[in-house]
């Protein structure tokens, strides 16, 4: 690989940092236990067409919910303010968003992709949690697309380099929610070129 890397492309009004195409990562669900869903300081980034949606499925997932996390959306609602500014989901006990679940063998889930998966809701879950590892941050009239390294994260970097799979490909699903087919298939197109010129493995 060439070692002057090109740290970022452009498709559209979207700005990729290249390390959302070199770097590899596949969630290892066994290995973390989906810990993302709890650790951090702050609920999930939304906005507030997605506020609508979570508020529009609340009564199919507030029988998931924990007493705790029912209390916290009594009180402030489904989403809060952060002290960066940030409308996020709301949290309990300064870390559990609301939304976070436990099956049998501790592992987390999210009650609402858990009932959308059921079909019971049209509501699949923040874009920021979809999109994770890429972080999405607002430029004027364009977007930046970021990689973001976490060390709970470590063991989905590990699997991914077994996998050989770069993060790009392994969000292939929320890209094109968020971007379009049309979208993606440029940025494969990009990507792709780029490992032909030899920056990217």
């Amino acid at each position: 690989m060439k070692e002057n890397c090109i740290p970022v492309i452009q498709i559209d009004d979207v700005l990729v940092s290249v390390d959302c195409l070199s770097e590899k990562f596949c969630c290892d669900l066994e290995a973390c236990k989906g810990i993302c869903c709890v650790e951090g300081d702050a609920g999930a980034p939304v906005d507030l067409d997605e506020v609508a949606g979570i508020e529009e499925a609340l009564p199919e997932v507030w029988p998931m919910l924990s007493a705790s996390a029912q209390a916290v959306i009594d009180r402030q609602g489904v989403a809060y303010t952060d002290e960066e500014g940030d409308l996020v989901t709301s949290i309990v006990n300064g870390k559990d968003c609301v939304f976070t679940c436990y099956d049998e063998a501790g592992h987390c889930y999210c009650a609402l992709e858990k009932a959308f998966r059921e079909g019971r809701t049209r509501f699949f879950k923040p874009l920021s949690c979809h999109l994770y590892p890429i972080r999405l941050k607002k430029i004027g009239d364009g977007v930046a697309l970021n990689y973001h390294r976490w060390e709970v994260c470590k063991m989905a970097v590990e699997k991914g380099r077994r996998l050989n799979l770069p993060v790009y490909r392994f969000l292939r699903e929320p890209l094109v929610r968020r971007f379009g087919e049309a979208w993606y298939a440029e940025l494969e197109q990009a990507a792709d070129e780029l490992r032909e010129q030899g920056y990217l493995e």
